[in-house]
């Protein structure tokens, strides 16, 4: 499971709506792939369908979708939004995660 705080949902349905997406219908895929300064790195992006192999979530009327790679790597996380004065934009909360690189963009477990 992925939970998302209210202030992401609130981000992700402004995004979604800028490039055409619904909320409502639409998908948030995040996934974990190879790359950053800690090894692995998020990605978010957003979706129409899903692949039979993706793990479907609903939380905070937020539709996610996971593959099943990505989804052992996310079990637990929280999709945080902070737009404060230090700009980090979308931040996730991974407890899986045992060493971040500074940016908070990458991980290691």
């Amino acid at each position: 499971m992925i939970k998302v705080t209210t202030e992401a949902k609130t981000r992700i349905a402004s995004l979604m709506q800028d490039d055409g997406y619904d909320i409502a219908t639409d998908y948030v895929r995040v996934g974990v792939k190879s790359g950053g300064c800690s090894g692995l790195s998020y990605d978010l992006k957003f979706d129409k369908s899903q692949a039979d192999e993706d793990k479907v979530f609903e939380d905070n009327d937020v539709r996610l979708i996971v593959d099943k790679r990505s989804f052992l790597y996310l079990i637990g996380t929280t999709l945080e939004y902070s737009g404060g004065l230090n700009g980090k934009g979308f931040v996730f909360n991974n407890p899986n995660a045992q060493r971040t690189c500074g940016c908070g963009e990458s991980f290691s477990l």
